[in-house]
């Protein structure tokens, strides 16, 4: 949320400040991080997940403190740095690699830095859409919830934002190429879980972070 400085210029407080820079952040190690799958329990997720629920508790936290309006332009605003990551990684891979690299580092680099258009252009759909519903869910049902039930709120719009998250896209990427059905519903049962399990208490503290911030004293329900 703005406020006026004494100049009369508008000022970024302090915790949309920093949930913003973290935003930024991890929208852009989200999709290194999917490189690696990693075993829960019985089921494999990728770990980009980790990276991507911070994104839902930071657009959660924005909602609850700045309001839907600003948490939607977090999440429009997360579009540059997700874009023009994608944009150089493209570019350093069509760059000569130096004739001094390890092969086995540059193996290893283009390897997980590459992939094929159909990944790219599914990410970009998911992040958006699931994005954009989580901060719809959770300020709707602030709006009919009112301020309580935080951590209703948050692991309702989480689930449900996950759930469409992994059915765009893994449908925009990978169907056609090998059956798709088991994997959708291994990677919604681990995602749904990890936002019940791990989202309502980081947006509670996210939400104390941003008010001690913002010099507010921190009030759940």
């Amino acid at each position: 949320m703005a406020t006026q400085t004494s100049s009369g210029a508008a000022a970024i407080s302090p915790s949309l400040f920093a949930f913003t820079t973290f935003y930024g952040g991890m929208v852009c190690i989200a999709g290194v991080l999917g490189n690696k799958q990693v075993a829960l329990g019985p089921l494999a997720v990728e770990s980009g997940i980790f990276a991507f629920l911070l994104l839902v508790v930071t657009s959660s936290a924005v909602a609850e403190l700045h309001g839907r309006g600003t948490a939607n332009r977090l999440v429009l605003i997360g579009f540059v740095p997700l874009l023009l990551s994608l944009l150089l990684s493209i570019f350093v891979l069509a760059l000569p690699p130096s004739p001094q690299m390890d092969p086995a580092r540059l193996s290893a680099f283009d390897t997980m830095m590459s992939g094929t258009p159909r990944i790219w252009i599914g990410g970009i759909i998911a992040y958006g859409v699931s994005t954009f519903l989580n901060v719809t869910i959770f300020s709707r049902l602030r709006s009919r919830e009112g301020a309580g039930l935080l951590w209703f709120r948050s692991a309702v719009a989480s689930m449900l934002s996950q759930v469409v998250d992994t059915c765009i896209f893994i449908t925009v990427a990978f169907y056609g190429v090998f059956p798709i059905g088991e994997l959708l519903l291994g990677q919604m049962i681990a995602k749904v879980v990890l936002s019940a399990v791990l989202v309502p208490p980081f947006v509670y503290a996210f939400v104390a972070l941003g008010k001690r911030l913002d010099g507010r004293l921190a009030d759940f329900r």
